[in-house]
């Protein structure tokens, strides 16, 4: 590529969902930058367009908004875009067809069958992408030994042999592509069976689909070609789908220029932080194109291999915020799913949350609730002046963080006037005064305080995703970096950074641009990947070598025919390995694994993957061979502008104003950032401004200036708030966060450490953390029927071991009498002790779904058992550790115990089970070591009283929604009953009814004495039969009894009440509201020993029992 000319402009932008910067090389060699608004329809067409237009007449030369610009003086432009993103959040993509292997056609539209919001009464299904579907009347197979003689298998990709079992039938395609051509649709995805390994029959079809006069033809084999045809055909649809709105868009952008920018390099950031140009820019690879260049600018701007800190990007935007980690490579996943759809290419790993400047405050059940709503680019905050909502930027400003003299004169209806302080106050004036009303807190509350609340709020929602990519996967959040950027950013990175212990916050001088500026500093790739289907193995070693020698050379050669010399090229190799029997491939790098005498030329990627799966899931597989999925290699060729040198500047001009922390308002020092020098430090607290962010120094805090004009803040412990154990509602939402916090990364180590299909992949499992009297206080979201039961089972060992509960002992349990469902659902309780205290002080439990435990049929679960023993391994409570030692000759006889019964066996696949049962272990671990960090932060008197506090809240939350059920039907003053009533498949009877009194106030916690809110009877459902073939009638009771009532409680009253961050941990509390009259008389007279129940129909009978309680409430 020619060297860099020193008499033309270079442009980088980053078009965002509220705002677009743009950056810009001089010729004089300065810097520029400039951030407008992405939709202002009034005052310009395209906001790139307009920022270049902007930036070009302020070095003096004017182009008339009417008129196309000259890139006469334009080097080139570098962008990232929300288009593609935009697009299929709001559904506005191509209309296309899809082409699928005739048999296959509902193959995308029962995806996998996830269900990504487990408690969410409402489901929809993700609307499929595709308008039509037409079926190929083709078929490949693998080619196996017996194959008939006469279908000759052509050579796959893969090695593998693959036999054509029926041509592609290209005369009645051509008939029906010319059906959808007269209907208007003009793009197809194709997705054929094994075309990842044979592309023929795909490009066979795509051959005849161009001829025809289809414009976009995406076949999944050149889109993705990997295995797993779900993904990679829901990447092709993606691919169809948005690539023509990118095409229709850079057509668009082409003509804000003379001569279409013919002449001048156009390149786009993709989702896997490369450059790409604008002729490749595709719509599968620009879901995250604007992320990526943020995380490319921290990357390069703030990491430092010699000091070996990692380093954390905090990218705080307007609506979300996005979290990713740097530790001298880019860390990628290769399947991630957006709106619904998975997408199977490399994108960086970031990770978002909805807690952004524009995230909408609200006070919900007794809490503080920021987010995930947002106000957007339009109406904006509050102070934006166009009538928008309460939102994080407001509390920003009425604290005195934010400076409207220092901030963008772009609001307001002509777009010209500053941030408005008084609409922002009006609006929490009116959030105070809902607050009061509640009785929630102090009388005399402030605006500040509430403002201030809402601020801890929103910092501790930002720190989940920070602890979920740190901690959670075995890395120290306190050793890395912080580096902040972002509009927003600046105005948390101090409040964050002391709440998870880091050191060093680093913000570059271009953070409130800093995705811009990375694409300025990005390199142009290029990858090519391939199947492969061999064993890694001294065998395979030469094969893999000349493989990958190959795709290098394509690599190479893509990047010299775009001007790169091959001087400026290097290239990369990775392996998608995976240990076989199991499903999780990862793509490895050789990076710091030279080759040696027993691996590849490239390097050793069998070391390499055995480091990264113990640093990912905790343990290796050692006996297990490690099968090769794919080749990949990725190319770049350098091409950033590099950074700048540093320049003299003069000396800091200060002004000084009040700004409100913990305690009250402080003077606080306002420094310009561009009068700032190398070597200035600015004590906290303090303000930093320039034009693009703001950037708030906490007291106790130091900000230093570095040679390049960055900031580097040094954070200090601060002052330590004494918080008691009197209920505060801004305390309550943060202990909310952080309780929901630990369950979500015990569940990350369940399934990270976990060995089998069902809990790494299915994600069957379920964590959970109890208070000392085995109440459920906070959940991760996961299996409703798994935590609506879990409490039972805590609370059934504290009674039936009392004091034989010690130190260092782990409970199994999973029988029905214990709280248990289904027997494969092992749950792992661990009790937690603290120093003298002589009871446990909270507990935390796991439980997981096994594959088989034994029984008359794998999976152990017999729809036609007699009894309980029949269905595998039971455990009613068992110590699985004692006195701190794995107890693993008992639980392995325990689990082979099925097999002295006739007609049974004990457990099919032990190794997996004892895998598994020391995950749940390990994850119960991390729990503790979570919660007594939280003890030992607060105190354990604080932490166990919002632990109630959080309880005592859902629940109220619970009573709300119930009372507001029964005076929406008219039943103010006396009891609502309502009624629902269905069969088995048999006739038998499941009958409900639930009667609401909304006048009584008090909870009673003893039914007898009469006072309940609620009354749940089901008497008049038939009473149980045993055995089959009426299994059901015999499960259904006994599953009401002791876990329908609650289970279906949970769900129901997590749904309709709202209660945030606790994730229903009311609605298991909501029992004490209610008197539950359970079963039938014949039934409840009945007498029956625990062995003799089997749950081998308790899937169907809990569905039942729980449809019943939504009918009966009228919510289905």
């Amino acid at each position: 590529m020619a060297a860099p000319q020193a008499d033309k402009f270079q442009f980088a932008i980053d078009r965002g969902g509220t705002f677009t910067d743009v950056f810009a090389r001089c010729p004089d060699g300065k810097t520029r930058v400039m951030k407008l608004l992405s939709e202002d329809p009034a005052n310009y067409r395209d906001a790139p367009t307009e920022g270049i237009r902007r930036i070009l007449q302020e070095c003096g030369l004017p182009f008339p908004q009417d008129q196309p610009l000259s890139t006469a003086g334009i080097e080139w432009i570098r962008m990232g875009t929300t288009v593609a993103t935009n697009a299929l959040l709001e559904r506005k993509g191509e209309r296309f067809a899809l082409l699928i292997t005739k048999g296959f056609r509902d193959l995308l539209y029962i995806g996998n069958q996830a269900r990504p919001s487990l408690f969410d009464l409402e489901v929809r299904m993700p609307e499929v992408l595709y308008e039509a579907v037409l079926e190929v009347d083709e078929r490949l197979m693998l080619h196996r030994d017996g194959c008939p003689a006469d279908l000759l298998p052509p050579p796959g990709l893969t090695g593998e042999a693959v036999v054509v079992k029926q041509p592609v039938n290209l005369l009645a395609l051509r008939a029906e592509l010319e059906v959808l051509l007269a209907r208007g649709i003009r793009s197809l995805a194709v997705v054929l069976l094994h075309s990842y390994l044979w592309p023929g029959h795909e490009q066979q079809v795509g051959a005849l689909a161009r001829e025809l006069g289809f414009r976009q033809v995406s076949l999944s084999s050149e889109v993705m070609p990997m295995m797993r045809m779900v993904p990679r055909g829901y990447t092709a649809c993606i691919d169809t789908y948005l690539t023509p709105c990118i095409l229709r868009y850079l057509q668009s952008f082409r003509e804000g220029f003379a001569s279409q920018l013919q002449g001048v390099p156009v390149a786009f950031m993709r989702s896997d932080g490369g450059l790409t140009p604008m002729e490749a820019f595709s719509g599968s690879r620009a879901i995250l194109s604007g992320p990526a260049g943020g995380v490319v600018g921290y990357a390069v701007t703030s990491y430092h291999g010699t000091e070996e800190r990692p380093v954390i990007g905090f990218d705080m935007g307007g609506t979300s915020t996005d979290v990713s980690r740097y530790a001298g490579e880019y860390e990628h996943v290769f399947e991630a799913t957006t709106a619904g759809i998975s997408i199977q290419v490399p994108q960086l790993d970031i990770n978002t949350v909805a807690a952004g400047g524009g995230s909408r405050l609200f006070f919900r059940s007794g809490l503080f609730v920021v987010g995930p709503e947002s106000a957007g680019a339009f109406p904006g905050p509050a102070c934006y002046r166009k009538g928008g909502p309460l939102t994080v930027t407001d509390a920003n400003l009425c604290l005195g963080r934010l400076l409207p003299s220092h901030f963008p004169h772009i609001f307001g209806p002509d777009e010209k006037q500053p941030l408005s302080l008084q609409a922002s106050l009006q609006a929490f004036q009116a959030l105070v005064a809902e607050v009061k009303a509640s009785g929630e807190a102090q009388p005399d509350l402030s605006v500040e305080e509430v403002a201030m609340g809402f601020i801890q709020v929103a910092n501790e929602a930002m720190c989940r995703p920070i602890r979920a990519l740190t901690q959670a996967r075995g890395h120290d959040t306190s050793r890395h970096v912080l580096a902040c950027f972002g509009g927003a950013g600046g105005q948390h990175a101090c409040a964050i950074a002391r709440a998870l212990g880091m050191s060093t916050v680093f913000i570059h001088k271009y953070s409130g641009v800093l995705s811009a500026y990375g694409m300025a500093l990005a390199d142009i790739v290029h990858e090519a990947q391939e199947p492969c289907s061999l064993v890694y193995e001294a065998a395979s070693f030469a094969q893999l070598d000349r493989r990958t020698a190959a795709l290098e050379e394509t690599c190479v050669r893509a990047l010299e025919a775009q001007g790169f010399a091959r001087s400026q090229i290097t290239t990369e190799a990775f392996l998608h390995l995976r240990y076989e029997r199991t499903d999780c491939a990862l793509m490895c790098s050789a990076r710091g694994y030279p080759a040696h005498a027993s691996s590849c030329s490239h390097g050793d990627f069998g070391t390499a993957f055995a480091n990264r799966y113990r640093q990912e899931f905790g343990f290796t597989i050692p006996k297990r061979a490690i099968l090769v999925d794919d080749v990949r290699v990725r190319g770049t060729a350098c091409s950033g502008m590099g950074q700048e040198e540093p320049q003299p500047v003069s000396a800091p001009h200060l002004q000084v104003t009040r700004c409100y922390f913990e305690g009250g308002y402080q003077d606080t020092p306002v420094y310009l950032l561009e009068n700032l020098f190398h070597g200035h430090s600015v004590p906290g607290p303090s303000i930093l401004v320039d034009k693009n962010s703001t950037i708030l120094v906490e007291p106790g805090c130091t900000a230093s200036v570095t040679a390049l004009g960055d900031v580097s803040i040094t954070v200090g412990s601060g002052a330590v708030r004494s918080i008691g154990p009197e209920l505060d509602p801004v305390q309550l939402s943060i202990f909310s966060h952080r309780f929901m916090s630990i369950a979500e990364q015990m569940g990350r180590v369940l399934q990270r450490t976990a060995i089998s299909t069902n809990i790494k992949e299915r994600l069957d499992f379920s964590c959970a953390l109890f208070g000392p009297d085995g109440g459920l206080v906070s959940n991760a979201p996961h299996i409703p029927v798994h935590l609506g039961a879990m409490q039972e089972t805590v609370q059934f060992q504290i009674q039936h071991l009392g004091p034989d509960l010690h130190q260092g002992d782990v409970i199994l349990s999973n029988h029905p009498c214990a709280g248990g469902s289904h027997l494969p659902d092992l749950t792992v309780i661990t009790p937690v002790f603290w120093e003298k205290e002589p009871r446990a002080i909270f507990f935390v439990a796991s439980r997981g779904h096994h594959a088989d435990i034994g029984g008359i049929t794998p999976g152990s679960m017999p729809p036609h058992s007699h009894s309980l023993q029949e269905e595998g391994a039971i455990f009613i409570s068992f110590k699985l550790v004692q006195e701190g030692i794995f107890q693993e000759e008992a639980v392995t006889a325990a689990l082979l115990a099925p097999g002295q019964l006739p007609g049974s066996s004990g457990t099919r696949n032990l190794h997996d089970n004892l895998s598994d049962l020391r995950a749940q272990v390990a994850a119960n671990q991390r729990g503790i070591q979570l919660v007594n960090e939280l003890i030992g932060q607060y105190g354990l008197g604080v932490v166990q009283a919002y632990m109630g506090h959080i309880q005592a809240n859902a629940e109220v939350a619970v009573q709300t929604m119930l009372r507001k059920f029964a005076t929406r039907r008219g039943h103010v003053d006396r009891p609502l009953q309502v009624e629902a009533k269905d069969f088995m498949d048999d006739g038998t009877p499941i009958c409900l009814q639930v009667t609401v009194d909304p006048q009584e106030v008090s909870v009673s916690r003893n039914p007898a004495a009469g006072g309940a809110l609620v009354v749940v009877d089901s008497r008049g459902s038939h009473p149980s039969d045993r055995g089959p073939p009426v299994a059901l009638e015999h499960t259904y009771p006994y599953w009401q009894e002791q876990r329908g009532a609650h289970a279906c409680a949970f769900h129901l009253c997590e749904w309709r009440a709202h209660v945030p961050a606790a994730h229903a941990n009311g609605a298991s509390h909501a029992r004490t509201l209610a008197h539950l009259r359970l079963g039938n008389s014949e039934w409840e007279g009945a007498e029956q020993e625990p062995q003799d129940f089997s749950l081998g129909g308790g899937v169907l009978g809990g569905t039942q029992a729980t449809e019943r309680s939504l009918l009966s409430s009228g919510y289905c």
